[in-house]
């Protein structure tokens, strides 16, 4: 029964394998069969046009699929999902396949023109557009119910027949890539390009993020270090450090604007036409009518939804808010004993004593960060939001809330409670250093350790087995069927957004915060380039054209930043010597200041345009073309009508 891949390869001399179709095992026969002819059959029957073919091993198991595509399939493919490409004289436009001879490196033998990523996103957009025609259920599985318009690929996750769907990795490509990326310590930017080829825009444009935010750190750390060497005990000094720190926080979030767009525009994501959101896969409701499409499909009343948001989501958000500062006071019962006891005995032992309440608080943050995490998962998957967008904003939004106030509630209550400038910078350094460490254990170096250990257990077994098959392919999807799955950059960059806020928000008051901040994001970006070559599944390419709603965050962050600083800074000895007679005057005087602060910086943010005048003048040129091609369109058809 077992065939090797090479035999299918004499048949198929240009398939090749580029996405992964994992079913359960014992799935029906009748049902493999159904869907594996819509996989290939014509687009025109209602089937994807796709190469698929059964990875068969001595056991006999035919669950895992390999799927693929002709070259003319994937260039007709590109057209249908809006791929945008750079022409010959230099211009960005999305392609099609009648004008394809005007697009830079085409030919018709060159299969590189479209990069593996893009090829498998086509893909994956192939599959998940495979609908029900007329069927009424899936063969075999008569309680998965379909109807007309119905994602088969969605229904057969929710039903449990389909296990997972994933991109298969490019060995050579991926062992090239290690090598320019992460391969050697070395002094320079990122292979940028090169990541957005083989792991697609996402990711590429979350490490760009990443290597800009760290070299946007470098002036605020030098900065710091004479601070800190000089006047670490003079906090009277800074309120230069915060005015520093005012212009600083604004300024690289509007040059970060500028410069997505001129990569963005680069990699032709700028320009691409958002896709109809289709209804995400775990959204349930009852059959009925969209009015947009006009398409049956499941439909749920919004009210109900709200009711969830407002009396259970709500309320649950609140009491985790009502423990977490419950779980700070207990905190700083911590800290009062600590230097109770170091002012009794006054050792080495009691002063590092000191260090050990920050630490275990820190420790209990992040514990408490996780656990709200799948909380608010399971919570927001509840509400049943129809849209993956919407989902994604709702999750967002509870978890930024819940880690803002659980990392920097303590900090707040320090500053501006107690007024006590010496436990915030200990608090502060504490709580960066220990979230920093164990951030960089639990995301990348326990997961490759464990990933590793599984790796020579299963190759162990692969080569236990006589199989006739191709041995490496065998291995290559075994091992990657069971390496863990990447879930998207949102962990990614909620870290940098709580580094950013211990750097923007209180680091007048502890300057060594950039510098930390710099040493680990430097580590960060070889770890995390280690876990997406190594520990976890190839993930399909995603475009983008920004970093979507953190940018968001990170504005709302920085203005934050703007009153927590003018406060610090109406704080200090040196500013209230000005006022020595009437409080309510420095009070004043500093909502002033901070007022007009927020107004410079709204002022910077509408004067800096987001993308840069080349690409303002170039994206006018293309939409007054596309304008114009319409226009020569309708005068020809009105001509034509005329002739009639």
């Amino acid at each position: 029964m077992a065939e090797s891949w090479s035999f299918l390869d004499a048949f198929e001399p240009n398939f090749r394998p580029l996405v992964v179709i994992e079913l359960a095992k014992g799935t029906k026969e009748e049902t493999i069969k159904w869907f594996t002819k819509r996989i290939v059959d014509k687009k025109a029957n209602g089937g994807a046009q796709l190469l698929v073919k059964p990875l068969v091993t001595e056991s006999g198991d035919e669950n895992i699929y390999l799927v693929g595509a002709s070259h003319l399939r994937l260039l007709l493919g590109a057209e249908t999902v809006g791929l945008v490409k750079e022409c010959n004289d230099n211009s960005m436009r999305t392609f099609t396949y009648s004008s394809r001879k005007t697009f830079k490196d085409f030919a018709d033998d060159n299969h590189s023109f479209l990069t593996m990523a893009e090829c498998q996103y086509i893909i994956k957009h192939e599959l998940e557009n495979l609908r029900a025609k007329d069927e009424k259920m899936i063969p075999g599985y008569p309680q998965a119910k379909l109807y007309p318009g119905k994602s088969i690929v969605r229904r057969l996750l929710t039903s449990g027949i389909l296990v997972q769907i994933f991109p298969l990795h490019d060995r050579e490509e991926l062992k090239k890539l290690r090598q320019s990326w992460y391969g050697r310590v070395k002094v320079g930017y990122q292979p940028l390009d090169e990541i957005r080829c083989y792991f697609g825009e996402t990711i590429a444009l979350y490490f760009g993020f990443l290597e800009y935010f760290t070299f946007a750190l470098i002036p605020m750390a030098v900065i710091g270090i004479p601070y800190y060497v000089f006047a670490w005990e003079d906090y009277d000094k800074y309120v230069m450090f915060a005015t520093f720190n005012l212009l600083w926080s604004t300024v690289i979030l509007e040059v970060w604007k500028r410069i997505c767009a001129i990569v963005t525009y680069r990699w032709g994501t700028l320009l691409m036409k958002r896709q109809f959101e289709e209804p995400r896969s775990g959204f349930h409701g009852v059959l009925g009518i969209n009015p947009v499409t006009g398409r049956e499909e499941p439909v749920y009343s919004s009210i109900k939804r709200q009711i969830r948001i407002y009396l259970v989501s709500l309320p649950f958000v609140c009491l985790c808010l009502y423990f977490s500062l419950y779980v700070m006071m207990i905190y700083f019962d911590l800290e009062q004993w600590a230097l109770d006891y170091h002012e009794e005995n006054e050792s080495n032992f009691s002063s590092l004593m000191l260090f050990v309440p920050s630490i275990i608080y820190a420790v209990v943050i992040e514990i408490m960060n996780r656990i709200y995490r799948y909380a608010a998962e399971f919570l927001t998957s509840w509400e049943n939001h129809r849209l993956e967008s919407s989902y994604q904003n709702h999750l967002i939004l509870k978890v930024l809330v819940f880690n803002f106030l659980n990392c920097f509630a303590s900090l707040f209550y320090i500053a501006f409670v107690l007024f006590d400038m010496k436990l915030l910078r200990q608090s502060l350094a504490t709580l960066l250093i220990t979230s920093q460490i164990l951030n960089q254990f639990a995301e990348s170096l326990l997961p490759y350790w464990l990933q590793k250990r599984h790796k020579k257990r299963m190759k162990k077994r692969i080569y236990s087995l006589k199989t006739d098959t191709d041995l490496s392919l065998v291995e290559q999807v075994n091992l990657e069927k069971e390496m863990g799955t990447y879930f998207g950059t949102f962990d990614d960059y909620l870290e940098l957004f709580l580094q950013f806020g211990y750097v923007s928000l209180f680091s007048c008051v502890y300057p060594l915060a950039a510098v930390f901040a710099v040493l680990n994001n430097i580590t960060e970006i070889y770890s995390d380039a280690l876990k997406m070559c190594r520990v976890y599944k190839r993930p399909f390419a995603e475009p983008t054209a920004n970093i979507g709603v953190w940018q968001l965050a990170f504005e709302t962050m920085s203005v934050i930043s703007v009153v927590t600083n003018c406060i610090l800074i109406g704080m200090s000895p040196q500013v209230n010597a000005l006022f020595p007679d009437s409080k309510m005057d420095l009070i004043l005087t500093v909502a002033l200041v901070e007022h007009l602060l927020l107004a410079i910086k709204f002022i910077m943010a509408f004067v800096i345009p987001d993308k840069p005048r080349d690409i303002q003048i170039k994206l006018a040129r293309l939409e007054f073309e596309s304008l114009e091609a319409l226009k020569q369109q309708q005068m020809k058809l009105a001509a034509e009508s005329l002739k009639e």
